[in-house]
């Protein structure tokens, strides 16, 4: 029964065999074991047989028996019909040459250098990511631990196999969006679930161990003047004089040692003095230094003495509390709070991360803020948002179909020169906008002062400060709508308006029916990002004048400007508790929840989606 060899087994199995004479009794069953109809193949194939009278008789013969695939090979149309044994037997073959010339069969073997390479650069990132992930686990950075080891692993994982080659150029990517955009989202997630904010960034070890720090000097005990020693290695010692005047020789880790005599030497046990002025820089390092074994131990307490300090925080991990030697109080760890708390309410600093469930939630459903001027902020977000997002549309349009008439002198003069804007970061234009409307000193103001007698209050008066944001916003996003309706108008078919000029339409009825609607279909999409954009615009609000004025009488912070974005800010870490990175990250969370509902009904209702998917 015949068999049809698919095209990769002929180029695989049936490229050129190098087959020395000893191996003919390897090649000669094949040639008996080929169909008759063949024989032309093996004439074509094999064109000098072994014998005496080949000129190549001695030497390695090459048995061609085919050299490719391709359709102006003579013998392609004989290969459909080889039996099933044909592809086993070449193989066969193959391996038996391979073996007898010490060539290589694996393709491991074959590219061992650039195997070898591969598994040098892994263990380097592995060991790297390793050494990382160490530290971070030590600190107490789980999520981030984690976050790193899921990255380095599929790293492995596609350099490690085949079937992912192509992912090998874009793994790099991959890896920096996963750590730098997916898990800042991931995290900001987490925080809203826990009481992470100023006075609880640590972990619970860590604030155990910056608790324990703090030292205290005991009643009735000596203190010392000091003299600092230094030797050529960098390491500390003092020079100790006590109120009797006995002097005592200190090192970190050994006891103090008794020293004659009243002056004090130049040098002394491979240490050199230092002068006074110059042990002022490193009195911050040797503060942290205790001098002398445990309660001989002396610490430098200020630049003129030293005394036996002791441990003023000691943690009892039996009953997991903090208990303070100086005062005799004990602090009791808080797991809802986060914090050690003492029998009278007293709060240890700094506290560590919790988790808080719903309560970062809850105290925003039932803070003052959403029954005061939380309405009125939300509201203002929406004109916002929505008056930047038409006004920019309308302006850009307009210029893109001015500069799209014939005529126009220097389009492309004109053209660069309004997409100025765009260029310019907008951090630098908006402060630029607020010198010019200055009240005192603006540019602006002085010029309609001057003219008419009279000139807006850009920045306490409510009316005319989101009008100014407004005109702000509008010069900041009119070359972006600018350019990308240029674009959709490139591709709008110019037969439709042909046909519409043949039946008398005007140009306020091509303008309506025609441009505007196929524009819809491609800008579409790009208003409604638009409109989430300035949504969350912080930057033109809080750089032209921090969301105010302020509304009075108000029970939370805010200004008649704010958008949501600013407000949240204002509660979250313009507030007396400081920065609260939790209720911050609830906060954010609710609004994504808001913003994504009114995109949903944005695209829902517009039919984007359809009109779109039909126009591909």
């Amino acid at each position: 029964m015949n068999m049809l060899l698919p095209k990769k087994q002929c180029l695989r199995y049936l490229r050129p065999i190098p087959v020395p004479l000893h191996l003919f009794r390897y090649v000669m069953p094949l040639k008996m074991k080929i169909l008759p109809p063949l024989a032309k193949l093996v004439k074509l194939a094999w064109p000098c047989q072994p014998s005496r009278k080949c000129p190549q008789f001695g030497q390695p013969l090459e048995m061609q028996l085919i050299s490719s695939c391709k359709a102006n090979n003579p013998a392609k149309k004989h290969l459909k019909m080889l039996p099933p044994k044909f592809v086993p037997l070449l193989k066969e073959i193959r391996v038996k040459y391979q073996q007898s010339t010490g060539e290589l069969v694996s393709p491991v073997f074959r590219n061992l250098r650039s195997y070898l390479g591969t598994l040098v650069g892994l263990s380097l990132l592995d060991g790297f990511a390793l050494w990382f992930i160490y530290n971070l686990l030590a600190d107490g950075v789980w999520f981030l631990g984690i976050a790193v080891f899921l990255v380095t692993l599929g790293i492995n994982i596609i350099f490690l196999r085949k079937d992912l080659y192509p992912l090998r150029w874009i793994s790099p990517g991959l890896a920096l969006i996963l750590l730098l955009a997916f898990y800042p989202i991931l995290f900001s997630v987490y925080s809203a679930f826990t009481n992470y904010s100023d006075g609880h960034l640590l972990t619970k070890e860590q604030s155990i161990n910056r608790i324990t720090q703090d030292y205290y000097l005991p009643e009735d005990t000596e203190t010392f003047s000091w003299e600092l020693y230094r030797s050529e290695n960098g390491n500390f010692a003092l020079l100790l004089t006590g109120e009797n005047g006995d002097r005592y020789w200190a090192k970190p880790d050994q006891p103090l040692e008794a020293l004659p005599g009243q002056e004090s030497p130049e040098t002394y046990d491979g240490f050199v003095r230092v002068s006074r002025a110059e042990s002022i820089k490193y009195l911050t390092e040797i503060e942290s230094i205790a001098f002398g074994v445990g309660e001989e131990g002396v610490r430098v307490k200020s630049l003129s003495s030293a005394a036996q300090l002791q441990k003023r925080f000691v943690y009892n991990a039996d009953i997991d509390a903090i208990i303070d030697q100086k005062q005799e109080i004990v602090y009791y760890a808080d797991g809802d709070l986060g914090s050690f708390l003492s029998v009278t309410g007293t709060e240890l600093f700094p506290g560590y991360q919790v988790a808080v469930g719903l309560d970062n939630f809850t105290r925003l459903i039932k803070s003052p803020a959403l029954s005061g001027p939380f309405l009125q902020v939300f509201l203002w977000t929406i004109v916002f948002a929505f008056i930047s997002v038409v006004s920019t549309f309308m302006l850009g349009l307009f210029l893109a179909l001015v500069l799209d008439s014939p005529g126009i002198p220097l389009p492309k003069v004109i053209r660069s020169l309004l997409i100025l804007p765009y260029a310019v970061p907008g951090v630098i234009l908006i402060l630029i906008w607020r010198g010019l409307l200055n009240p005192h000193l603006g540019v602006v103001n002085l010029t309609l002062m001057q003219w008419f007698g009279w000139a807006p209050a850009w920045f306490s008066d409510p009316f005319w400060t989101k009008m100014g944001i407004l005109l702000v916003n509008l010069y900041l996003g009119y070359p972006y709508m600018m350019l990308i309706c240029s674009g959709a108008l490139k591709a709008i078919p110019q037969d439709v308006y042909e046909a519409a000029e043949v039946d008398g339409a005007n140009i306020f009825q091509k303008f309506f029916n025609i441009t505007l609607p196929y524009l819809l279909i491609s800008v579409g999409p790009l208003l409604v990002s638009s409109f989430s954009f300035n949504f969350n615009n912080f930057n033109v609000i809080y750089l032209f004048n921090e969301g105010g004025p302020p509304i009075p009488n108000t029970p939370t912070p805010a200004g008649h400007s704010d958008i949501l974005i600013s407000y949240t800010y204002r509660l979250a870490f313009a507030g007396e508790r400081g920065a609260d990175y939790g209720y911050a990250a609830a906060i954010a969370f609710v609004i994504f929840i808001i913003l994504s509902l009114i995109t949903l009904f944005n695209f829902r209702f517009t039919r984007m989606w359809e009109e779109v998917s039909e126009n591909v």
